[in-house]
């Protein structure tokens, strides 16, 4: 080789290792080529490699390490091209597969990677990548190719692969680099400081106290409708939309704000002063006199609770009124203690009386006008809505996945004195929202599904707030409420539980943002979004006042469309989207939606027709009902993306045009559900988990039901108690499947040991 090649590769390779100096951040390592370097420095006690740790990384919690996805690194091409194989020698895989090995060993070296930040899991992963990434690269970094050549030739040590590792590391791992700044960015420690406009003016907090049915509200609203301005915000669309007609029918001009619903009461479009808005949709920058917020205690929801915390340490307003129930008077009154604002309380007492019966219900055929059968579960509702109009009654049906307009329909056939309708058999979506006059809660079952803070479904007896929420139902337009079991075994239960104190709220919600996440995203840019938050979550810092809500729901849609091309802000807003993971249908159009919005083609009315086969015909059993529900839920979907992508999904009003057609088709339906039951053959042999009529329970139940749960009925050989199964069933701790399995091996059983007593009975003379 030439002396001009060699002072040519020569000048390469220090201009290579001067800018590979320079463009590392501090704490990466660079050895020189002299052999032993990080070994000699060592045995000198002096430490070469160093990354800033901040002071108080002591209190920090680890990062849940497992979270970290390795980036995969390109090993077809290399920016040195071949200087370091020139300027040195080949190198032989068998021989570096050994000199890697080494190093992997050294617990000095894992050691080492440790301080720096790779725990035992990331420094495995990372010398995997860095193996894969030595043997099968096309050509190794120059610096790198020398010092690898210097330890096979017995000229270096092992040692001094360390920072060329490190250097790998960091590359396939970017957050190790910025550790500091991400644990800053998802700093949540102090959520009252993220309200600036709010800390500058000094607001007065009201409490309006009290049980279900007691006027808190009510004063709540009547200061909110003297006001020159406010803002009213509900857990529900059902409360926003009774709000808007009260303040507008009082003549105070109220706008009202859904995710899926804009309504301006001015008709140039120009903001009133007053607005009734979902508490998600509330704005933290417009000033108003008064804000009330209703149902403060849903501010520990393990799901929803941050928009309440959002509402309440953030809207700028004079007064702030929030509405809810006395177990979380101290917290509130602590947490306003952070923002130094001081809190007034107003209690108040129910204005009916409540009472628990002394005798449970025990049989349909003691339903009377004005009684509420609670279940939790849509199956229980349509085998006790069955039974129940079998014996001639009508009764108007209630659950959660209604949509409005028909819950608000079912609600009116219920309170009219002039319709015969006189029994209500409903889900806890009664709890809030609307208002019935019932005489008489019955729960049918006390065992009811939750998702816990991990996001996990398990069954649970209801709480005591859960209860005097539904409870409290009772006895608005009556002179007395009263509140009762379908079993007597759960009289007891019931009475037990109410009893309790509902258990004082502690803790209050907070959820990352979409600045927080794009902050993230700079700083790992290869992540994918799901991975992002989760990496967020872990990182993140919450005093003992806060919890970072569940973010399952915002995962999995996530996840669902990681694949198709968006921008993050984009991606960001369509996982925010409130859709119902349960419903096939429903997930299947969000994913149509968002690939839609990727291509860049508006979703016009027409394409969402075609998707939804629009127009839809009356439903002919329960299955063609809640696929109508499902359709009635993608068109929310439309309608909640058409305002914030509004020139992608330009036809709102026709969409929603159709979506009231589509509520008074699923009224249709809703009004004729017992002929709907009786035409879906499944549901009547399908048992069901929550109810005491459902399914292949129905003859068990009505047995159950007309004796008393201590009597047992004379049975037949292999025929279980009707009482205990049916309340496994119901409880959802068996399924009529392993019933009738059970039933099977008990009647075999049974048999087994007859057969065994009659031999002994012939031994003996």
């Amino acid at each position: 080789m030439s002396v001009n090649r060699c002072m040519y590769l020569f000048s390469r390779l220090q201009r290579h290792i001067r800018t590979r100096t320079t463009s590392t951040t501090a704490g990466t390592c660079h050895a020189s080529s002299g052999s032993g370097f990080l070994h000699k420095q060592r045995q000198a006690g002096s430490v070469v490699c160093s990354i800033h740790v901040s002071s108080n990384s002591s209190s920090q919690k680890p990062p849940d390490t497992s979270l970290f996805v390795p980036i995969s690194l390109k090993t077809d091409c290399s920016g040195d091209g071949s200087v370091g194989l020139e300027l040195t020698q080949p190198l032989h895989k068998s021989e570096l597969l050994k000199v890697l090995n080494r190093f992997y060993k050294k617990k000095e070296m894992q050691k080492m990677a440790s301080d720096h930040g790779l725990d035992a899991r990331l420094f495995h992963q990372a010398f995997i990548s860095f193996r894969k990434f030595v043997l099968e690269v096309t050509s190794l970094p120059a610096d790198l190719h020398i010092i690898l050549s210097d330890i096979c030739s017995g000229a270096g040590h092992v040692d001094d692969i360390y920072p060329y590792f490190m250097r790998h590391a960091k590359i396939i791992f970017p957050m190790l680099d910025c550790m500091d700044d991400l644990r800053k960015i998802s700093d949540l420690r102090v959520p009252a400081n993220w309200y600036p406009e709010a800390r500058a003016i000094q607001r007065k907090v009201i409490f309006h106290a009290g049980p279900t049915n007691s006027g808190k509200t009510y004063h709540a609203i009547q200061r909110y409708l003297a006001a020159k301005s406010g803002v009213y915000c509900g857990p529900l669309k059902l409360l926003a939309h009774e709000i808007f007609e009260k303040s507008n029918n009082a003549g105070v001009p109220c706008d009202l704000v859904t995710g899926e619903e804009r309504t301006f009461m001015d008709s140039d479009g120009r903001a009133s002063g007053h607005v009734a808005c979902t508490i998600e949709m509330c704005s933290v920058n417009t000033p108003y006199e008064v804000a009330v917020i209703d149902e403060i205690q849903m501010i520990r929801d393990p799901s929803r609770g941050w928009a309440w915390t959002r509402a309440l340490l953030g809207l700028c307003a004079e007064e702030i009124h929030v509405c809810g129930e006395p177990a979380a008077i101290d917290f509130i009154r602590e947490l306003m203690y952070t923002t130094g604002e001081e809190m007034e309380v107003n209690t108040y007492q129910r204005l009916t009386p409540f009472k628990i019966l002394d005798q449970a219900v025990e049989s349909l055929d003691n339903l009377r006008p004005g009684d509420c059968i609670v279940c939790f579960s849509k199956n229980d509702i349509y085998s006790i809505s069955r039974q129940i109009e079998a014996r001639g009654l009508e009764c108007a049906v209630i659950y959660g996945s209604l949509p409005p307009g028909t819950k608000l329909s079912q609600a009116k056939k219920f309170n009219d004195p002039d319709d015969p309708c006189k029994i209500l058999v409903a889900t806890d979506a009664i709890g809030m929202g609307l208002n019935l006059s019932i005489k008489r809660i019955i729960f049918n079952s006390l065992i009811k599904p939750n998702v816990n803070e991990k996001g996990e479904k398990q069954m649970e007896t209801i709480s005591t707030s859960q209860a005097l929420q539904i409870s409290g139902r009772a006895g608005r337009s009556f002179t007395e409420g009263e509140g009762t079991t379908m079993h007597r075994d759960d009289l007891p239960v019931l009475k037990e539980i109410l009893s309790h104190s509902v258990d004082p709220i502690e803790t209050a919600g907070l959820h990352p943002t979409a600045e927080q996440i794009e902050m993230f995203a700079y700083h790992l840019p290869d992540a994918t979004l799901s991975n992002l938050v989760d990496i967020f979550v872990s990182l993140s810092q919450v005093d003992g006042m806060f919890f970072v809500c569940n973010i399952d729901d915002f995962k999995f849609l996530a996840d669902m469309i990681q694949h198709i091309p968006l921008n993050l802000r984009s991606r960001y807003v369509f996982c925010t989207a409130p859709i119902n993971k349960k419903q096939p249908f429903v997930c299947t159009s969000f994913l149509k939606f968002a690939r839609q919005f990727s291509r860049d083609e508006p979703l016009t009315f027409d394409w969402v027709g075609r998707h939804v086969s629009w127009p839809l015909s009356a439903p002919k059993n329960i299955k063609d009902l809640v696929h109508l529900e499902a359709v009635h839920d993608v068109l929310d979907l439309y309608l909640w993306l058409s305002y914030r992508f509004m020139d992608m999904f330009p036809d709102t009003a026709l969409v929603r045009e159709t979506q009231q057609e589509l509520d008074d088709i699923i009224q249709q339906g809703v009004r004729n559900i017992t002929r709907l039951i009786r035409a879906t053959d499944p549901l009547q042999t399908q048992g069901s988990r929550g109810g005491q009529a459902g399914g292949n329970n129905a003859s068990a139940s009505s047995n159950h039901l007309t004796n008393s749960r201590g009597q047992r009925a004379q049975r037949g050989s292999g025929e279980m108690d009707s009482s205990l199964a049916s309340r496994l069933v119901r409880d959802g701790l068996l399924t009529p499947d392993l019933l009738q399995q059970l039933q099977k091996e008990w009647s075999k059983d049974q048999n087994h040991q007859r057969c065994i007593t009659k031999e002994k009975c012939h031994s003996f003379p």
